[in-house]
C-alpha cells in the first residue's frame, strides 16, 4: 500500500495555515502569503515558475523533495479554486496556469460534480464527491506503489488525520503570529505523533511527524 502523507505545509507559530479572509485576491488569506515567504526564493518555486536561479540550501532541499516521489495528490475544493457552491461553468482551471506543478493525477474533494480536467504535463484534476476514503482508494489505485500526497487545505489535512489515514506529516513553521484564520490542529485532541526530523534555517524550521494510530 502506497504512503500517505502531507508533503509539504507551512504553519504559523500559532498553528494557521491561511489567514483569515480568503479570496481570489488573497488565495491565503490576510497575511496568510507569509507562510510561504520561506518558499518563494527557491530554486524549485522559481523553476515552477518558468524561472532561472533562486537559493539552494536547506529550504529548496526540502521544497524539491516535497515535489519528487509523489504517484498522485489530493486537494480540498478550497485549494483548488474560490469558488463555492455548484459549478457555474468550468472556466476555473486552478491557480497553476496550464502546467500545475503536480504532473500526476490530483483528486479535489467536493461536494458538486464535474468532468475530469486534463492539463498539460501530465496532471489531470479529478473531481470527488463521495469524501476522504473514496479519494484516498482513488488516489492508491493510481499511485500504484509511489506515494499520496495530501495536498491541503488544513480542513482537507486535519480530516485525514482524524481518519487516521495519515502515514507522515511534514510542516514548516514559520516564525510568524497569525491571530486568526485556518487553523490545523482544532478538533484534534488525543492525536498522537513522533518527531522524526527537525531541521531548521534562518526563516522556517521543517518538522517532519511519524502519525501514530490511535485507539
Amino acid at each position: 500500500m502506497s504512503k500517505v502523507h502531507v508533503s509539504s505545509f507551512g504553519i504559523s507559530l500559532d498553528g494557521f495555515s491561511a489567514g483569515a479572509d480568503q479570496s481570489i485576491e488573497n488565495p491565503l488569506g490576510v497575511n496568510g502569503t507569509e507562510m510561504m515567504e520561506w518558499f518563494f526564493p527557491t530554486k524549485t518555486f522559481i523553476e515552477q515558475h518558468g524561472g532561472d536561479g533562486g537559493e539552494t540550501g536547506i529550504d529548496d532541499d526540502f521544497a524539491a523533495k516535497s515535489m519528487t516521489g509523489n504517484g498522485a495528490w489530493i486537494l480540498g475544493r478550497n485549494m483548488f479554486g474560490p469558488i463555492r457552491g455548484p459549478w457555474p461553468d468550468e472556466s476555473w482551471r486552478g491557480w497553476w496556469g496550464e502546467e500545475p506543478p503536480y504532473h500526476a493525477p490530483v483528486f479535489v474533494l467536493t461536494h458538486h460534480e464535474r468532468a475530469p480536467l486534463p492539463m498539460e504535463g501530465g496532471t489531470t484534476f479529478h473531481f470527488v464527491t463521495d469524501g476522504i476514503e473514496s479519494a484516498l482508494k482513488q488516489a492508491q489505485a493510481a499511485a500504484g506503489d509511489r506515494a499520496v500526497s495530501i495536498a491541503g487545505g488544513a480542513t482537507t489535512v486535519r480530516q485525514y488525520l482524524a481518519a487516521g489515514l495519515l502515514d507522515e506529516l511534514l510542516v514548516h513553521v514559520v516564525p510568524v503570529v497569525l491571530g486568526d484564520g485556518e487553523r490545523l490542529w482544532d478538533g484534534l485532541d488525543g492525536l498522537a505523533a513522533e518527531p522524526t526530523e527537525v531541521i531548521a534555517s534562518p526563516t522556517v524550521t521543517h518538522v517532519r511527524y511519524r502519525i501514530t494510530p490511535t485507539g
